[in-house]
């Protein structure tokens, strides 16, 4: 039987680069991370510790979930007859990267699922659509040249996130699935960003899906979360809670695990709360792994 490897977080280090010695020059480096040499950088420079390449490495394609840090809307200044224009028509967005990433207001759908060319008037009302705070479930569409993700909106199964509550787990254990919609056995949906994001929210009935009778285009950007009973605001927390401990002992994240260890739970009639226990958080781990073994 395999047992997952205890995880504990590393504190983010920085390491200076010690000055440079004639002896070094002669030295035999090897081939370091990213093709470059380990020796490579300058006296005196610092560099970013391990834990920093632990970060999600984006991929064209990937679903991730992001938060607005900033609304680039167009500022226009009237300096010497000059309009200048600064970072129009776009959202920054925290995805978990190295860099912020960027979502265009072209890369957006507009209220309804309305396909059609952008205009001033939308630029004037982008913070009706998103505003810093607001979480959203996107996907990679591109890299800009300095290597920022560009990602995009335009699947009405994407854009803004009500009704759940956020998790983050390092990336790594983020398990590539067939689909990143998973539909749990207890009644709660949850979106696993392959960015190492989870949103882990009340349940959507079928009728109310995209492409359904009852499905609400106009609700994709609304603030206002919806009434949750007591037993779905249960299954929410426990699962949230199963989340955390799955990363704090490093076990890896999926749909299939996430079932197993909530049908554990029920089983031993265990509060959210219970479930951080380190006696439990212990046993359900050893219980994740026998169903593995």
């Amino acid at each position: 039987m395999f047992k997952f490897d205890s995880y504990t977080p590393v504190k983010e280090k920085a390491v200076s680069v010690p000055q440079r010695y004639p002896e070094m020059d002669e030295m035999d480096w090897d081939e370091g991370y990213g093709g470059g040499k380990t020796g490579a950088a300058t006296p005196g420079e610092t560099i970013a510790s391990s834990n920093d390449f632990m970060r999600y490495a984006p991929e064209v394609g990937d679903l991730v979930i992001a938060r607005i840090v900033e609304v680039g809307i167009l500022l226009a200044l009237i300096l010497t007859l000059t309009w200048l224009q600064v970072q129009p028509r776009r959202w920054k967005v925290d995805a978990n990267g190295r860099q912020a990433a960027i979502l265009m207001l072209s890369s957006v759908n507009l209220p309804g699922g309305i396909q059609r060319r952008k205009l001033e008037s939308d630029e004037l009302q982008m913070r009706t659509f998103f505003e810093e705070g607001d979480l959203l479930v996107a996907e990679v569409q591109a890299f800009f040249s300095d290597g920022a993700m560009s990602l995009h909106t335009r699947s009405l199964r994407y854009g803004k996130l009500r009704n759940g509550q956020f998790v983050t787990v390092p990336a790594i254990l983020i398990k590539r699935l067939k689909s990143h919609f998973c539909a749990l056995t207890c009644g709660v949906d949850v979106i696993l960003g392959v960015n190492g994001y989870i949103w882990v929210s009340k349940h959507i009935k079928e009728n109310q899906q995209v492409g359904e009778q009852g499905f609400d285009a106009e609700s994709v950007y609304s603030n206002k979360n919806e009434n949750i009973d007591a037993s779905t605001r249960m299954a929410i927390s426990r699962v949230s809670n199963i989340i955390k401990i799955m990363a704090q002992y490093y076990v890896p994240i999926s749909d299939v695990a996430l079932n197993h260890a909530y049908a554990w739970v029920v089983e031993n009639d265990l509060k959210p709360k219970d479930i951080l226990q380190d006696e439990t958080a212990e046993a359900l781990v050893e219980a994740l792994t026998q169903d593995y073994s």
